[in-house]
């Protein structure tokens, strides 16, 4: 699964660099996109491996913390990633003539540079909430990674400050984001609505159902982690939505967004060398 999601991901990045149609700001955030998931999924999945194939189970104080600031900063550009491309797809169909004005490719960068820092910041700052406590042992924590909330459970000091900065900050990103993905949407469906064409409609549609089936899978399985960690308590639901959404998404982004892109799929042909070029007069 994991040489599934680097390989998938990786020819998305090839097969956006590599063509020259899909230059669009969608593919630049896509590319960015399969970016992030790649050294997401590796942050976390890759000590895994190690641990099952040197059947130890252990790591240092230091690389709990490191793995912890490169986790949530993955995780949250991942979120704004979505929401970026949420708000594309708001310009590319309800404000389709001024489309190229509004999308220049500095303001995409632009975007993209925002979602970095503030993904730095929220991540040095979760870090810095872990570094504040104190432990009375070595610790043993019920999953397969270092999770912020794993280790704020099983501290011996007064975790309070670090409860509230944590879910205040995760609250306050993750909600803003879903607020403006759910915004966008609704903007797009009832744009879509108001054309008179049947053809027209499934188009708009069309376009957007790639975006909304990993948005729904992303926050779903986010949701289930959140939910199991907090309400449950279960230690092994708890893991298995984690590796639904640091695996499986990440794994099954790559195919979602290929399978109904005929310009990703046209890239995808080029870059493995099965596109044909007619000669002149054939």
């Amino acid at each position: 699964m994991y040489l599934v999601t680097m390989l998938g991901n990786l020819l998305i990045i090839l097969a956006t660099i590599s063509d020259s149609h899909p230059h669009t700001p969608m593919y630049f955030f896509l590319s960015n996109l399969s970016f992030v998931d790649i050294c997401f999924t590796s942050t976390t999945i890759q000590k895994m491996l190690v641990n099952i194939q040197t059947e130890s189970k252990t790591i240092a104080y230091e690389g709990c913390i490191i793995q912890i600031y490169y986790f949530t900063l993955l995780v949250e550009l991942d979120n704004f990633l979505l929401t970026v491309m949420a708000y594309d797809h708001f310009v590319a169909i309800c404000h389709a003539l001024y489309y190229m004005v509004i999308m220049k490719p500095q303001f995409c960068v632009l975007l993209v540079l925002v979602s970095w820092a503030i993904s730095s910041l929220n991540s040095l700052l979760q870090s810095l909430m872990v570094l504040r406590l104190s432990f009375c042992a070595d610790l043993e924590i019920p999953h397969f990674f270092c999770e912020p909330n794993h280790l704020v459970r099983h501290a011996c000091s007064d975790t309070f400050l670090s409860n509230m900065v944590l879910y205040f900050v995760a609250g306050l990103l993750g909600g803003g984001s879903l607020a403006g993905i759910l915004y966008s949407y609704s903007k797009i469906v009832s744009s879509i609505h108001t054309l008179s064409s049947a053809q027209g409609r499934y188009k708009g549609f069309s376009t957007c159902a790639s975006h909304i089936s990993v948005v729904s899978l992303f926050y779903c399985t986010l949701l289930g982690v959140d939910l199991s960690s907090a309400v449950t308590q279960n230690a092994h639901s708890g893991a298995i939505a984690s590796v639904m959404y640091s695996m499986v998404i990440s794994m099954m982004k790559p195919f979602i967004y290929s399978l109904r892109n005929k310009d990703i799929k046209s890239a995808l042909k080029m870059l493995l060398g099965r596109e044909t070029v007619k000669a002149p007069g054939s």
